[in-house]
């Protein structure tokens, strides 16, 4: 899981920073950080949409298909397939519990199992269900502990109100 915060550093969401990694065998086979898709200005710099008008346009759990940011996860399952790494019967270590999408990659890929620090929750109570036989499919998915010295920055829900985003990583402060 450091290795998964420390990859998230790279992170450009204006939501929350996530980073993933693959494992094998206790061996790192990729690794991915989310943001906008490759080539395009990243969110820091109005590249997604989404990402801009978070909370005035766009609730949080929705929109995720007017998103051009590819999650930690997404990108760690496609940079291994850029390289022609394959990922079935991996381990992924991510920073936030895999969202849908990421999930049904994963099923699909064939992991065997998520370990995770901070828990999602799909917004809509309703679909929640559906959410979870989803991610039983996944062999085990875990919740882990883990110090994160960089909480307030990666993860905007644990902000207190009013609280605006702070440095990035391992920023000074004073």
């Amino acid at each position: 899981m450091g290795i998964a915060l420390a990859v998230r550093a790279r992170a450009n969401c204006r939501g929350s920073k996530v980073g993933a990694v693959i494992v094998r065998d206790d061996r790192i086979v990729s690794t991915g950080y989310n943001g906008t898709a490759e080539g395009g200005p990243n969110c820091e710099e109005g590249g997604c949409e989404r990402c801009a008008n978070r909370g005035s346009r766009y609730a949080s759990g929705e929109a995720y298909d007017l998103c051009v940011c590819v999650h930690a996860e997404q990108n760690a399952i496609l940079t291994a397939a850029r390289f022609g790494i394959p990922v079935e019967g991996t381990d992924v270590y991510t920073t936030l519990r895999p969202c849908f999408t990421c999930t049904k990659e994963m099923v699909q890929v064939k992991v065997l199992s998520v370990r995770y620090l901070y828990d999602w929750k799909h917004p809509r109570e309703d679909v929640r269900d559906e959410y979870d036989r989803l991610q039983a499919r996944i062999g085990r998915v875990i919740q882990i502990e883990a110090v994160d010295p960089d909480a307030a920055w990666a993860m905007p829900g644990l902000r207190g109100p009013g609280e605006t985003d702070p440095p990035g990583p391992g920023a000074q402060s004073g």
